[in-house]
């Protein structure tokens, strides 16, 4: 008897030094999960929260769903009432000129293509996905590269963070690029449509107070909120439940606050490059940091102040080689706030 006790408690410390998850045993909060179809799957406990798409049957790459509390999403793909809008797919990355190529737009030439994942993360506090993109012209030739580095952070009541880092720099076999005044780019937002002003009754808010298209379009604001409705499953049907989604811009971004591109139609985004041209050098990549918070109820501007407060304070990410066996990448935290 005493003997299979003592192979139950060896084989317990085994299964614990094996187990895929904290020292304890416990299984990760969030995960990080490829998929066929080259789709990625963001989980929080077991809960599907999100999806990156990175198949060369689209223009770019783009996340959908983007699911909030009540696991309704808070994204669509594409306009309601547009077809010349399918570009807008849900959250992705796009801008209207670089060195005269249209990235924004399904009328071009200009792709964007995951080139390879660099690294996957799994944890308790968050999860981390590492990807490298190349931004390509009619002709296949590089113009920018992007290191993309997302996280996952879960929140109380099933609200969560989507932590967005992009590095830009030249693309191969160029010192520099130019990126093109506009007020359309790095990261854009649809919402769904019935967070939407104009077919669904939503709200625009930003950190200056202001609401609505006519008073925010193009004013500088630390973060824009989308609230309304979403349809969620309840006992005998359907009923309408409030959510939203909070788009923080990080105080060491160039150009902080952003100017901001927004429409009543449902979608907003964070205008990098709205006062004038930019020039990327290899010297001088670009950083941008963006968050964006899955929200259930309404707009709370104090819990919104909060969130952009441990935003700011939050250490950037680094991507390098791996040293480790079985890993190529290293995706990671710098160990003090900063870039």
């Amino acid at each position: 008897m005493r003997i299979l006790v003592l192979i139950g408690l060896l084989s317990g410390v085994l299964y614990q030094s094996l187990a895929w998850g904290p020292a304890d045993g416990t299984p990760w909060r969030c995960e990080v999960l490829p998929l066929p179809g080259q789709r990625v799957a963001f989980s929080i406990d077991g809960r599907e929260v999100t999806r990156w798409h990175h198949s060369p049957d689209y223009p770019s790459p783009f996340f959908f769903p983007f699911n909030g509390p009540s696991g309704a999403s808070l994204t669509r793909m594409g306009h309601p009432g547009a077809p010349n809008h399918d570009h807008h797919r849900s959250i992705w990355f796009a801008h209207h000129k670089i060195e005269g190529v249209d990235f924004w737009s399904d009328e071009t030439e200009g792709r964007i293509r995951q080139k390879q994942w660099l690294a996957y993360v799994d944890g308790t506090e968050e999860a981390i996905m590492a990807s490298s993109l190349g931004w390509y012209d009619g002709a296949g030739e590089e113009r920018l590269d992007q290191e993309l580095v997302v996280a996952l952070r879960p929140l109380v009541g099933q609200e969560y963070l989507l932590e967005i880092q992009s590095t830009f720099r030249p693309g191969e076999g160029r010192e520099s690029v130019r990126v093109e005044q506009s007020n359309f780019g790095f990261l854009a937002v649809r919402v769904a449509k019935s967070l939407s002003g104009h077919f669904g009754g939503g709200r625009l808010s930003d950190s200056e107070g202001r609401v609505g298209e006519k008073a925010i379009f193009e004013k500088q604001s630390r973060w824009m909120d989308y609230s309304g409705l979403v349809a969620v499953v309840a006992e005998g049907g359907r009923r309408w439940q409030e959510a939203g989604i909070t788009y923080f811009d990080h105080p060491q971004n160039s150009g902080y606050p952003s100017h901001w591109h927004v429409r009543e139609d449902g979608w907003m985004g964070a205008a990098w490059s709205f006062a004038a041209d930019q020039l990327v050098t290899e010297e001088s990549p670009l950083v941008l940091r963006y968050l964006l918070y899955a929200h259930g109820g309404a707009y709370d501007a104090a819990k919104a102040k909060k969130i952009a407060r441990d935003f700011g304070k939050r250490p950037s990410f680094f991507v390098r080689k791996s040293k480790r066996p079985h890993r190529q990448f290293e995706v990671g935290r710098h160990p003090v706030t900063g870039r």
